[in-house]
C-alpha cells in the first residue's frame, strides 16, 4: 500500500550493519562514525554478525548536547527489569525505538520499517499482495482510505476514496501510522477484518466486512472506446509501469486512434521516474517536476524519451484519490496544455520520499522534499484542480454508470470543444 512518490536506493556502506549506524547516529554517538571499523569490531561476534546485545553495551554515557539521552538507557533498563510480560526482545524494542524516532517528525510518509513491513511494501510496489486491495493514508491527522483498488476486495466491499477509518476490528485508529494500520488490515486470503468508517454525508459511523483476498493489481488496463478513442487507467506506478506505457503506445500507433482518455483516478502513486516518464511522453521539452528539499535549491526533473504523444488529443481524468505521482503527471500535462483534466481535485500529496533498504531487510522512508509542477504549483495538500469539475456520485450512479467517463468521450465528438 504505496502512497508516495518515491525513489529507491540501498545505501553501500561495505561491511557496516547500517541499521545499528543509523540507531548510533541518531541518539547521540556520532563521534564513532568516523571509526566505523572500530565500532564494528564491538558490534559484531567472530562471522561478522551484528549482535544487539554488544550494540546496547557500548557506552552509554555518550550524549548529544542538549539532550538527556541517559534517560532513553534508564527507560530501556526498567522495561527491561520490571515489564510484566518477560522476557523483552531486545530486537523489538529496537525497532520499535526507530520508529518512534521516524514518528517524531509528525510527517505520515516518513516511515521506519522492520524488515517484514519492508517487504509488504515492496511487494506492494510489485502489485502483489494479500489483503483488502486499498491504498490507506493519514490526512488531517485521520486515517484515510486513498482509493480501493478496482475489483478489489475493498471496493466490492464498499470502501471510497476519503472514507475515514475509525476502529479496524473495534480497535480504535487514533494515534496509529500508516504501518500500523495496514499490519493490522492485511493478513491472509479468505480472513476477514471490519472497518468501522464514516464519510461525508453519513449520520453516524458504519462498519464493512471485507473479505481479504490474493491481489495483484495489473499496471495499466487498455482498452479502445466508441469513436476509436484509446482508454489506459494506470492503476498505480510501479516496475512494468513505463514498459506497459510503451507497449500500449504502440497499438495505438497501430490503430491510429483519434483520442487519448488517460484515467488517474484511485491511482495512489508509485515511483517517481515512472511519472515522469509517463508525462514524457506529451511533453517535448522543459521540465516535468521540480523538487525542493532542505536545502531550498531545485532539483528539476526534465522531459526524457521520445515524446510520442505530444500531439495526441489527451483527456485525464482525476480523483480525490489520485494522489502523489498521478498528481505529478496530471499537474505536468496541465501546465503544458497537453490534457484537459476532467473530476474532481486531487488528493494533495506533494511530497517526495526517499526509500532506503538496509543489510538487516529494514529501511527508511523518509520525506526529502516537496515537488512542484511546471509553472511552480506546490500541489502538496492543495491538489491538482480539474479544468471541468464534474462530482461523482456514488449514489445516485447506475450500477456500471461513469458519468466522468463519458463526459471525457463527449469532448471528443464535440463541434464546439477547441483542443
Amino acid at each position: 500500500m504505496v502512497n508516495s512518490p518515491i525513489k529507491i536506493r540501498a545505501k553501500k556502506y561495505v561491511g557496516i550493519y547500517l541499521a545499528i549506524i543509523l540507531f548510533i547516529i541518531s541518539f547521540g554517538l556520532g563521534a564513532l562514525v568516523g571509526r566505523a571499523w572500530h565500532v564494528r569490531k564491538q558490534i559484531t561476534n567472530e562471522n561478522g554478525d551484528v549482535q544487539i546485545a554488544k550494540v546496547l553495551s557500548l557506552n552509554r554515557a555518550t550524549n548529544r548536547a542538549g539532550v538527556e539521552f541517559n534517560q532513553f538507557w534508564e527507560v530501556w533498563d526498567k522495561i527491561k527489569a520490571k515489564y510484566v510480560k518477560q522476557p523483552v526482545k531486545d530486537v523489538d524494542m529496537f525497532y520499535g525505538a526507530m520508529q518512534g524516532l521516524v514518528m517524531a517528525l509528525g510527517d505520515p510518509y516518513s516511515l521506519y520499517l522492520p524488515p517484514q513491513a519492508a517487504e509488504d511494501f515492496a511487494k506492494d510496489l510489485s502489485g502483489e499482495l494479500e489483503g483488502i486491495g486499498a491504498e490507506i493514508g493519514v490526512k488531517d491527522n485521520q486515517l484515510v482510505v486513498v482509493a480501493p483498488l478496482p475489483d478489489s476486495p475493498a471496493e466490492k466491499a464498499g470502501l471510497r476514496p476519503g472514507d475515514k477509518i475509525l476502529y479496524i476490528d473495534k480497535e480504535s485508529t487514533f494515534g496509529l501510522d500508516v504501518v500500523a494500520a495496514v499490519g493490522k488490515i492485511r493478513g491472509q486470503a479468505g480472513t476477514k477484518v471490519i472497518l468501522t468508517i464514516t464519510r461525508n454525508g453519513l449520520t453516524k459511523s458504519m462498519e464493512v466486512e471485507i473479505t481479504r483476498a490474493k491481489i495483484n493489481v495489473p499496471s495499466i488496463l487498455f482498452s479502445i472506446k466508441p469513436n476509436n478513442i484509446a482508454y489506459l487507467r494506470v492503476m498505480q506506478f510501479n516496475d512494468a509501469t513505463t514498459g506497459q506505457f510503451a507497449k500500449y503506445i504502440k497499438q495505438m500507433r497501430s490503430k491510429k486512434v483519434s483520442g487519448m482518455i488517460l484515467d488517474l483516478r484511485n491511482n495512489p502513486g508509485g515511483y517517481l521516474d515512472s511519472a515522469v516518464e509517463m508525462a514524457s511522453e506529451w511533453i517535448e521539452q522543459g521540465v516535468v517536476v521540480s523538487e525542493k528539499g532542505v536545502d531550498g535549491l531545485s532539483n528539476n526533473h526534465s522531459t526524457v524519451g521520445r515524446h510520442a504523444l505530444a500531439e495526441m488529443r489527451t483527456v485525464v481524468l482525476i480523483n480525490k484519490g489520485s494522489a502523489s505521482a498521478s498528481e505529478i503527471v496530471a499537474g505536468a500535462l496541465q501546465d503544458n496544455k497537453k490534457a484537459i483534466l476532467i473530476g474532481e481535485k486531487t488528493f494533495g500529496k506533494g511530497s517526495v520520499q526517499d526509500f532506503e533498504t538496509f543489510p538487516d531487510g529494514s529501511a527508511l522512508k523518509l520525506t526529502v522534499a516537496e515537488w512542484f509542477t511546471p509553472q511552480g504549483r506546490n500541489i502538496n495538500k492543495e491538489g491538482v484542480a480539474p479544468d471541468i469539475e464534474i462530482k461523482e456520485d456514488w449514489e445516485k450512479e447506475k450500477i456500471g454508470e461513469d458519468i466522468v467517463l463519458e463526459k471525457a468521450l463527449e469532448l471528443f465528438s464535440s463541434s464546439t470543444f477547441k483542443w
